[in-house]
């Protein structure tokens, strides 16, 4: 954070957002320029929020708390633009997966992000691949932008993969593009890992500016969320590493009681030392998805658990009946959207998206 002049948010920041566990929570633990996107709610000025899926598989609860954090920030006001990526560009170029397989696996991904509350009279959903708009802005930053600095921010990577990084440049400023209203305040909200790419693109807003008017992007950062394994993070390569929104109910079962905790070796070493409940993937999942309105709750687990006064196996069987029926919910939720999802993915294969800026709507 100090290096690369990430700031913490405020008391101030964090009761503007109370409202939100992952604020609350210190899940969003860094920012740039957040301050901008809260005037903008203050004033009732319009901003866009904007993020995107890579369609290489199904949501799991890694990469799904950017989505409850995209559809929050587009709730927060009504002035408020959601742009949503399909980023077959960078599915192809990166993992090897043809435009026409994204069209299929994007069904499942906007079909989840509608069952988590997107408001699609303010949302733009399109594919990168069929965004002249978002080719053109990556055309602008490429002549800025030096092979040495795509070295330094990306590795020696082949020159497809460098495409790809330019054209996301192009998806975080297309809010801001004449025909979705302009230059205005847009926030990404992203894990910590992103972080280089948004230097990169705020650098190349602040070259554009003087002649497009480009505001460079605000961001908030996100903990990344730990594999079941207990390893780094949570990854599509290793099935057993996460919980996809797809999983059925048994195969949940069976990664949440395998999963790694902070128990001691026995039984009785937990009731005489305690657990240690920030090691637990367990409990990190509660933290992330479980008990939105119920801090009370969280705090139990927590403070129970370093007490000695719980142990795993009943600890895992709590969260894991919550989990399933959360999840319950959100699978009936989608199943309702499923043919609207279907609609909004053929129209933006087409070139025909829902919104546009000059009728505010469908």
């Amino acid at each position: 954070m100090e290096q690369f002049g990430l700031s913490g948010p405020t008391k101030e920041q964090v009761e503007f957002f109370q409202d939100a566990p992952f604020f609350r929570r210190r899940i969003i633990f860094a920012h740039r320029d957040l301050d901008v996107i809260i005037d903008a709610i203050r004033s009732g000025r319009e901003y866009a929020v904007l993020t995107g899926i890579k369609p290489t598989g199904d949501y799991h609860m890694g990469t799904f708390q950017t989505v409850k954090e995209f559809v929050y920030f587009q709730r927060k006001s009504p002035q408020a633009i959601a742009v949503f990526s399909i980023a077959d560009i960078e599915a192809w170029e990166d993992n090897g997966i043809s435009f026409e397989e994204s069209k299929k696996i994007a069904i499942s991904n906007v079909s989840d992000l509608l069952a988590a509350g997107l408001d699609l009279e303010r949302a733009y959903i399109y594919f990168q691949s069929k965004e002249i708009r978002v080719h053109e802005l990556a055309a602008l930053a490429a002549r800025g932008i030096t092979l040495a600095t795509m070295r330094a921010v990306y590795g020696e990577r082949h020159m497809g993969l460098y495409l790809s990084a330019l054209v996301q440049i192009g998806d975080i400023l297309l809010p801001q593009h004449p025909d979705l209203g302009g230059p205005k305040p847009t926030l990404v909200p992203v894990g910590i890992d992103q972080d280089p790419h948004l230097r990169l693109t705020r650098d190349v807003a602040s070259k554009l500016k003087p002649k497009w008017g480009f505001v460079e992007p605000a961001s908030t950062y996100h903990l990344i969320i730990r594999s079941l394994l207990g390893d780094k993070k949570m990854s599509k390569r290793d099935p057993m590493s996460y919980i996809s929104l797809r999983d059925d109910e048994s195969l949940v079962r069976k990664k949440i009681l395998n999963a790694f905790t902070g128990g001691r070796e026995t039984a009785q070493l937990q009731r005489e030392l305690g657990g240690e409940p920030w090691k637990c993937v367990v409990y990190e999942i509660a933290k992330f998805h479980l008990y939105a309105d119920k801090d009370e709750e969280l705090e139990k687990i927590y403070r129970e658990c370093v007490a000695g006064e719980r142990l795993c196996g009943e600890c895992k069987m709590q969260i894991l009946e919550d989990l399933i029926e959360e999840m319950k919910e959100h699978e009936r939720r989608r199943i309702e959207v499923l043919p609207t999802a279907r609609q909004i993915v053929e129209r933006a294969w087409n070139r025909q998206p829902l919104y546009t800026a000059s009728s505010g709507g469908a």
